[in-house]
């Protein structure tokens, strides 16, 4: 074992862009390639755009423009702009901003001085424009170095401010932004800000009811049991109803940053909500039945939030303001009261809230004997089969004393992949990074579960054992993956698999899916080589182009299935360089309306759809090859 001396020499200094180039994860969470909603090009937007809606927030500017194209962001907002003689230092002294100051930034998501300094640099290159009383003052960035620095100039500009950054690709590797993703974070931002125009890429974005409007475009007024109860007051804002879907929908805001992994201000909600429905119908229910396929949105705004992470996407423990009540016992007067008037004041809705609540009770003492036998089945199942292969971060205690970043980072980059068949899960086994990737293997194809209710799931052993593998029975708040990759063959077979899991999740576990963790994995459909490259293709024209690229007559090998990829080459496919599609619905999608359509009985209207669809991409093909 080689022996390193501990000296002078060891200990080092790292100025403030070395340092967040060093370890990045600190500051942005995991990197990713822009396939995941929590990846850090969105991160990176999101600390731009956050000073934005701080600026509107203290009544300064009501528009925001944003256009993504080609890898570049460009964001102006219409504030106050940055003060001339501090743009410099605003986007590259760590711990340099207004946001320490309370009289100037009140209730702000921005707080501790990193935000543009960790775009600046993780950017290959970063510019800020700063427009202020007639004057603009410029500075250009590489990597955080500062490249130009022109006095300031003249202007006929509207105050504000304008940050323009193209991510380094060193850092994030083939990242390309998903314009989905960005939609659904300026609709957010809309909501939490009634009023604020947002136009992003030539499309405007604003909401004039707030978390109403939120509740609106997420369910479908069909489904959903009773009219939307929307609740305001000072610092929160509240909306809810309940669907007939599986699960607990709730979306929370703090000071307008969608805290995506809910926090302490969440489960006051969540507690406040179950008392108050208790004491209002004196009735002991069931948390689980009050809360069972209840959407909720509940945003609120506190001096000085703390955040579990840089990231920001966790609540820690805090008060509404330096000396006023927690977060728990704010939540729980404000409900207790308005939530408790608002049912009193309307009884037909109060009526189908307990109709709801009744409804769950019934299925879940329907479902408790059948469960408990599946749970006992599951278990035994776990202790001698092989389906699961797990990964270390959940086998070991391997983050044992390291920092709680690093765990976060983990956390967010714990994969399960769904395969069927031994030769593709065995592939993929022996390929995958033990650290943080998981396998479980089919037998053959799932059950179709469109229109089925829950209690199939505890009686068909496949969806009941991947149902604790991932740890989903009481929902995904304690889901052990972050990422759920369908691993299955590029063949109809293994489309048809894949929508039968997608089916799976959707009718029983939506928010998987609606939460952004459920993946497609793309893997190559040819291998192209000579003797001196090879080149994976992923489409018919991907190949054509390859073949023109190599010399001579280059090997070509088509690969019908995951079994046939060596784990070799496999593990280039689901390492650094891994290719996953996000399963996503778009803001008016309903999931019912979805499963009728592509599961359902409507054979021929699918079917004219299929063909149609597949007429036009033989059509693409013909024209590449011509």
């Amino acid at each position: 074992m080689a022996v390193h001396e501990y000296d002078e020499g060891s200990i080092r200094s790292l100025d403030w862009k070395e340092h967040i180039r060093l370890r990045p994860g600190m500051y942005i969470g995991k990197l990713g390639d822009g396939s995941s909603l929590d990846d850090g090009i969105y991160v990176l937007l999101k600390e731009v755009v956050d000073n934005c809606i701080d600026e509107h927030t203290m009544g300064h500017g009501k528009y925001v423009d944003i256009t993504v194209k080609n890898g570049e962001v460009l964001v102006r907002d219409y504030g106050r702009g940055i003060p001339l003689g501090k743009v410099v230092d605003v986007v590259s002294k760590i711990n340099t901003g207004a946001k320490y100051d309370s009289n100037v930034f009140q209730k702000s998501v921005g707080l501790n001085g990193v935000g543009t300094k960790a775009v600046n640099a993780l950017s290959a290159s970063f510019r800020v424009r700063s427009f202020r009383d007639g004057k603009m003052k410029m500075a250009e960035f590489a990597r955080g170095e500062l490249v130009n620095d022109p006095k300031e100039i003249p202007s006929k500009e509207e105050n504000g401010t304008e940050i323009f950054f193209t991510p380094d690709e060193t850092v994030f590797k083939h990242y390309k932004f998903i314009d989905e993703y960005i939609e659904n974070q300026v609709w957010n931002y809309c909501y939490l800000n009634a009023g604020l125009v947002m136009n992003f890429n030539n499309k405007r974005f604003v909401s004039k009811n707030g978390l109403l409007d939120l509740l609106e475009r997420k369910t479908n007024v069909d489904e959903i049991k009773y009219p939307i109860i929307h609740l305001k007051g000072n610092d929160v804002e509240i909306a809810l109803t309940h669907s007939g879907d599986y699960g607990e929908e709730i979306y929370s805001f703090v000071n307008g940053q969608h805290t995506t992994q809910g926090g302490t201000h969440q489960q006051a909600f969540r507690e406040a909500f179950v008392k108050t429905i208790r004491e209002f119908y004196k009735k002991d229910y069931e948390a689980s039945d009050i809360r069972q396929s209840i959407v909720a949105a509940v945003s609120i705004r506190v001096v000085e939030p703390v955040f579990e992470s840089q990231t920001k996407t966790k609540l820690g423990s805090i008060n509404m303001d330096e000396k006023g009540p927690s977060v728990k016992s704010f939540m729980m007067d404000f409900l207790s009261k308005e939530l408790d008037n608002y049912l009193h004041r309307n009884p037909a809705i109060a009526d189908s809230l307990k109709k709801r609540i009744e409804q769950s009770e019934h299925e879940r003492k329907e479902l408790s004997g059948i469960k408990k036998i599946a749970n006992e089945r599951a278990k035994k199942a776990n202790l001698h089969n092989k389906k699961l292969r797990d990964c270390k971060y959940h086998l070991d205690d391997v983050f044992d004393g390291k920092n709680k970043n690093e765990m976060e980072i983990k956390k967010l980059e714990s994969t399960i992949f769904i395969t069927e068949g031994d030769s593709a899960s065995g592939s993929i086994t022996k390929s995958r990074n033990v650290e943080t990737q998981a396998v479980f293997s089919l037998r053959g194809k799932p059950l179709n579960c469109y229109g089925l209710s829950k209690k199939i799931v505890y009686e068909n052993e496949e969806l009941n054992l991947l149902q604790h593998a991932l740890n989903i029975e009481q929902g995904i708040e304690e889901l052990r993956y972050n990422n759920i990759v369908i691993a299955t063959d590029a063949d109809v077979d293994g489309m048809h698999i894949r929508l039968l899991i997608m089916t799976f999740f959707l009718q029983f576990f939506p928010d998987l899916v609606r939460n952004g963790h459920v993946y497609i994995l793309e893997t190559p459909l040819f291998r192209v080589r000579d003797k001196k490259e090879t080149i994976y293709c992923y489409s018919e024209t991907e190949k054509q182009q390859a073949v023109t690229k190599l010399t001579g007559k280059p090997e070509i090998t088509r690969f019908k299935g995951l079994g046939e990829i060596s784990p070799n080459e496999f593990a280039e496919f689901i390492g650094e360089n891994i290719k996953k599609e996000p399963v996503m619905m778009a803001g008016e999608a309903h999931i019912q309306k979805l499963l009728e359509y592509y599961m359902g009985k409507n054979t021929m209207q699918r079917q004219e759809f299929i063909i149609s669809n597949l007429r036009i991409e033989i059509d693409a093909v013909d024209e590449i090859l011509n």
